[in-house]
């Protein structure tokens, strides 16, 4: 796959490379972790890593503890609030690194992700944050997800989620998360819209550095612990509305979340609920694809996994 034209001179890393630290959470997923972990270490970045695998509600897997020159495991437990926002947070308050990257236990990265994203941060001085693109593998299938740009604003995460920017991607500043940006928020339910959360904390101040190229890998489908929680994702994203409440100010955003808010009541059979937020998202913006879903699942058209079986095959989701 080719550059795309707003990196044709994409910068060089200057040297020595700074040391980066990496949150590798992870709950009872040793398979996974390990193909993910495997993918940290072998980056062609020249400077040092450190991964600490923040282990979940279960005990760190002591073994797999590395000291190297350039290459450092760390295995923890989570400290902080049990779930994925506690388990980050205790990652990057444990690093000392100037830079915190995440990666998620069913995830893996490109061998040049690292040293691309360390080289823009160090071309462009004033950004706190950097992500990428990602390429979406459901069931063998893969698709390639680009947001079309070279950065994301706060008008854009109001707009939508930006699903294409993975917290998988995320490369931050660590003094601007233990400042200005602020650490993960635990207090979201089950840690769901955690990465969105931050997302708009962070592009409030500034926009996000984006490299529009696939250097994460993101398996969907079974391995998701958010796979079919409706419920969860309808209280997180009334948090959202909540804690964002500029999302209400798009018409597209707020029609987006309604929609979505449509479309898990549908799933959970609450069909005067569904049939209410999808009316909300219409009269928001009447061409809303989730609203209609919504409609088609609440009227027993489709089922709502047919949906998001077909969505995700094509690297989309609800």
């Amino acid at each position: 796959m080719g550059r795309e034209p707003q990196f044709l001179d994409a910068p060089t890393l200057v040297l020595p490379a700074p040391h980066v630290g990496v949150v590798l959470a992870t709950h009872r997923r040793p398979q996974l972790m390990r193909r993910a972990l495997a993918s940290i270490l072998e980056q062609d970045y020249p400077g040092a890593i450190t991964v600490l695998v923040v282990h979940d509600k279960c005990d760190p897997d002591e073994s797999l503890a590395l000291e190297g020159d350039r290459r450092q495991v760390l295995p923890v437990a989570n400290s902080r609030t049990p779930g994925l926002a506690g388990a980050r947070n205790t990652g990057i308050l444990g690093l000392t690194t100037d830079f915190v990257a995440f990666c998620d236990d069913d995830d893996t990265w490109f061998p040049e992700k690292l040293t691309r994203q360390i080289a823009a941060l160090q071309d462009n001085p004033e950004a706190e944050f950097c992500s990428t693109a990602m390429s979406v593998d459901y069931s063998g299938t893969a698709s390639v997800r680009l947001a079309g740009k070279a950065e994301v604003t706060y008008e854009d995460l109001l707009r939508s989620r930006m699903a294409m920017v993975h917290s998988s991607s995320f490369v931050i500043r660590r003094d601007a998360l233990l400042s200005t940006i602020g650490l993960v928020d635990e207090e979201i339910p089950n840690s769901m819209c955690e990465d969105w959360d931050l997302l708009l904390r962070a592009a409030r101040r500034k926009p996000i550095l984006h490299i529009d190229s696939p250097l994460v890998r993101v398996f969907w489908g079974g391995s998701s612990y958010f796979y079919e929680q409706w419920e969860v994702k309808n209280r997180a994203h009334l948090w959202m509305l909540e804690h964002h409440p500029d999302i209400l100010r798009s018409s597209v955003g707020k029609s987006r979340v309604f929609g979505q808010l449509a479309f898990g009541h549908a799933a959970l059979g609450n069909r005067r609920e569904a049939f209410r937020w999808a009316g909300r998202s219409l009269r928001s913006n009447w061409r809303e694809p989730r609203a209609v879903l919504a409609l088609g699942v609440a009227a027993g058209a489709v089922s709502d996994r047919r949906v998001v079986d077909r969505l995700q095959r094509h690297g989309h989701g609800i």
